[in-house]
Order: structure tokens, then C-alpha cells, then sequence
């Protein structure tokens, strides 16, 4: 009982994998959104300099137009940004609905002991160490997003080159994902498929 237990585990881990491939497109794509919505908040300065025109300045409405240009371009960037929000939301939320299931699955119709729960079955990994991976990634993920959150709402008209550059940072690492720790999960929930 305890095996089928883990395959069914193992399902719900082949779409977290899945997931976790769109969550890095979602990534690069951040990434540049956020590259192009900062080179245009930090082009502002130059671009409301009425000096910076050359013979330009003389012609009436030449920085509004260009200024008006510049935040129809960001207009797009920042609502881009906000529906690449919205999919890494849907990816949390669908962690967080793989690890109610497996919670379910646990409590539905079978009781298991604890010694049970942390038994491992030749190469499968046990029933607890199944959840806990679940979990783990789950709360990785949703400080994550949590995190991406925090910056995007960071980055505004106001945000100096320095600040720019920290957020930009911010957003490459991925500081609450640990590949190394999230890799090791998979190798030990598909130990007997290698």
C-alpha cells in the first residue's frame, strides 16, 4: 500500500518538474521585462533634460513627445510584468494544490502509523519525506514569488541606478530557491528510476 502510495507521489512530482520549467521561462522573461522597464526609468533623467535635445530644443513639444513615447513603451513593459506575476502565482498556487492533495491522499480512507510514514520502501523514498518535499518546495516558491513581488513594486521613476542594480540582482538570484536543495528532493522521490 505504502508503494502506491509513493507512485502517486511521484505523479505529483512529474508536474511539479513541469512546473518548474515554466517557472524558469518565467524567469527570463522577468528578467528582461525588468532590464527593459529599468533602462527606461533610468533614461528618464536624460530625457527631461530640455538640454540634452541639441538644435531639437527649439522645436515646441520635442521632450513631451519623446517623454510621452517613453511611458506608452513602459506602459507595456510594466503590464507585461504584471501578467508574468500572475503566472508564477498560478505555478504557486498549483504547488499549493499538490500539496493539499498529498495531505490528502495521506488522510483519505488510510491510517498509517508513524513508523509507516517514515519507513522508506527499498529506493522510494518514505511517505513523510514525500510531503516534506512537497512543502518544501511550496514555501520556496511562494517566497519567491513573494519576493519578485516586493521588487517589482520596488522599481519606480524614483529608483536610483544603484537601487536598479540591487533589485536586478535580487531578481537573478532567487535567493529562496536552492537548486542544490530542490535537486536533491527529485534525485531521492525518483532514486529508483536512475
Amino acid at each position: 500500500m505504502e508503494a502506491a502510495l509513493v507512485r502517486k507521489f511521484q505523479q505529483k512530482y512529474r508536474r511539479v518538474k513541469d512546473q518548474m520549467e515554466r517557472w524558469e521561462g518565467l524567469q527570463s522573461r522577468l528578467l528582461s521585462q525588468f532590464n527593459n522597464a529599468a533602462s527606461i526609468f533610468e533614461s528618464f533623467q536624460v530625457i527631461g533634460d530640455i538640454n540634452n535635445y541639441g538644435v531639437l530644443k527649439s522645436v515646441a513639444g520635442t521632450m513631451e513627445a519623446v517623454m510621452a513615447k517613453r511611458m506608452q513603451s513602459l506602459e507595456r513593459i510594466l503590464s507585461s510584468m504584471k501578467q508574468t506575476m500572475t503566472e508564477f502565482h498560478g505555478i504557486v498556487i498549483c504547488f499549493e494544490k499538490l500539496l493539499r492533495d498529498g495531505n490528502q491522499l495521506l488522510k483519505g480512507g488510510t491510517t498509517l502509523s508513524d513508523r509507516q510514514m517514515l519507513l522508506r520502501i527499498g529506493l522510494l523514498p518514505s511517505l513523510t519525506y514525500c510531503l516534506e518535499g512537497l512543502k518544501n518546495i511550496y514555501e520556496m516558491h511562494h517566497s519567491e514569488y513573494s519576493l519578485k513581488s516586493s521588487v517589482i513594486s520596488a522599481l519606480t521613476w524614483k529608483s536610483s541606478s544603484s537601487d536598479i542594480a540591487a533589485l536586478r540582482q535580487l531578481l537573478t538570484d532567487q535567493p529562496n530557491i536552492p537548486k542544490d536543495e530542490v535537486q536533491r528532493i527529485f534525485d531521492i522521490i525518483f532514486a529508483e528510476e536512475m
